[in-house]
């Protein structure tokens, strides 16, 4: 995935942040609709009847008229989307959107001229409203480029991110499979012995960030100096989110050009990172505890990483049940929890097996895989799964590029 840095001249920035505003704007207005339905009652308004309401509205309010129908067409096209996978049980269900958080919108029916290069590093991007907006072209735009978004992070960088179908990466032919186990202390070890380590904040960073987040703590609310210490703050995370993207930007390529089949485990990661505060009538235990297991996973990369793998390997993951994988010795196939004498260590308590313990998982985890080889492993010559139709291409997902 690539995004491309939008670089706004100011007067652009207020009409972007226009744009924005009217996109949350009609979006929390879709939420409120739908707010009031109960089992029972007469359905919400769908994308058609929203849009017909969104005409008499622009109609009667010279403001929201003078934004772009496009704008806010597509926040309600993203709302009955984001309708859709909640009754779908595929993504949660959606909210109000709050100013500065998630701010963004899309635009479609993009023409082959609205993006074009001005030299060797210079792009630009034609905003409706807004007129031709310039992008840093650090890497070359996909063709056929049909919408793109553009997004504001909290640390007020610009990004544009242009809609293409991904192209994967050819099956190398090896035969190799490779098991990948996912932890805290090493974001992913590999069944051939790498211990792979997400990057994060170096120890000068960590502690400039523990400096701002104390005058956070006592700035006023609402105030001057708690906003520039807010943007500093989210500068810093900015920074440690960038660098988990460029890792596992780094490691999925690496992985899909060097095995055939790559077996993860298939891992809840959102019931895994759920608050253990409870309730007021049950509340939790070591909820402080768990906040910074939560955040150790989140930070870990897990989730991109394996939807980066399913995008660039496409049909060679793999996911296996995870239960007793970092319990099970890969020698002698004894399951016990002592033999997992530490975080690092494991040693067999029935044949004495010592390795580490989270690449002992990942060899467990690529077993699983080479005990059923005959359906799984890719053939050589053909780049198809052995056992399937040779000649099938494999389905491939809309992406956004970011």
């Amino acid at each position: 995935m690539s995004r491309y840095r939008l670089s706004p001249t100011p007067a652009q920035e207020r009409a972007l942040a226009e744009h924005c505003g009217h996109a949350r704007f009609v979006w929390n207005l879709a939420v409120e609709q739908h707010a009031h339905w109960r089992p029972g009652r007469r359905s919400g308004p769908g994308f058609a009847e929203q849009c017909r309401q969104l005409t008499q509205a622009r109609a009667e309010f010279g403001w929201l008229r003078g934004g772009s129908i496009v704008v806010q067409q597509q926040a309600l096209k993203d709302f009955a989307q984001a309708v859709a996978n909640f009754f779908g049980n595929t993504h949660r269900k959606p909210t109000w959107r709050k100013r500065g958080h998630g701010e963004g919108f899309r635009i479609v029916a993009v023409k082959a001229g609205d993006v074009r290069r001005l030299s060797r590093t210079v792009g630009e991007v034609k905003v409706p409203k807004v007129g031709w907006v310039r992008f840093r072209w650090s890497r070359a735009v996909p063709g056929g480029v049909k919408s793109y978004r553009i997004t504001l992070d909290r640390a007020g960088r610009w990004h544009v991110t242009f809609a293409v179908i991904p192209e994967s990466i050819p099956v190398p032919g090896t035969g190799e499979v490779v098991g990948v186990d996912r932890g805290v202390a090493v974001s992913a070890a590999l069944s051939t012995g790498e211990l792979l380590c997400a990057p994060t904040l170096r120890e000068a960073e960590k502690a400039r960030l523990v400096r701002l987040l104390r005058k956070l703590a006592r700035a006023k609310r609402g105030s001057n100096r708690r906003a520039k210490v807010k943007a500093a703050v989210a500068k810093l995370k900015a920074r440690e989110a960038d660098r988990r993207r460029d890792w596992v930007e780094k490691t999925s390529t690496d992985l899909a050009r060097r095995f055939d089949v790559i077996a993860v485990e298939d891992l809840k990661i959102g019931n895994m990172t759920r608050s253990a505060k409870g309730t007021v009538e049950a509340p939790g235990r070591n909820v402080r505890q768990k906040a910074g297991l939560n955040r150790s996973i989140l930070a870990a990369g897990w989730g991109r990483l394996v939807r980066r793998l399913e995008h660039k390997a496409c049909g060679r993951v793999r996911k296996i049940d995870p239960r007793y994988t970092s319990q099970t010795c890969n020698a002698c196939k004894h399951m016990a929890r002592e033999s997992r004498e530490s975080q690092a260590l494991f040693l067999c308590v029935a044949c004495g097996w010592r390795d580490n313990a989270d690449i002992n998982a990942a060899k467990n985890i690529r077993d699983t895989i080479k005990d059923t080889a005959v359906g799984h492993t890719v053939a050589a010559r053909g780049g198809a799964p052995s056992g399937g139709p040779a000649n099938r291409e494999p389905q491939r997902d809309l992406l956004l590029v970011m």
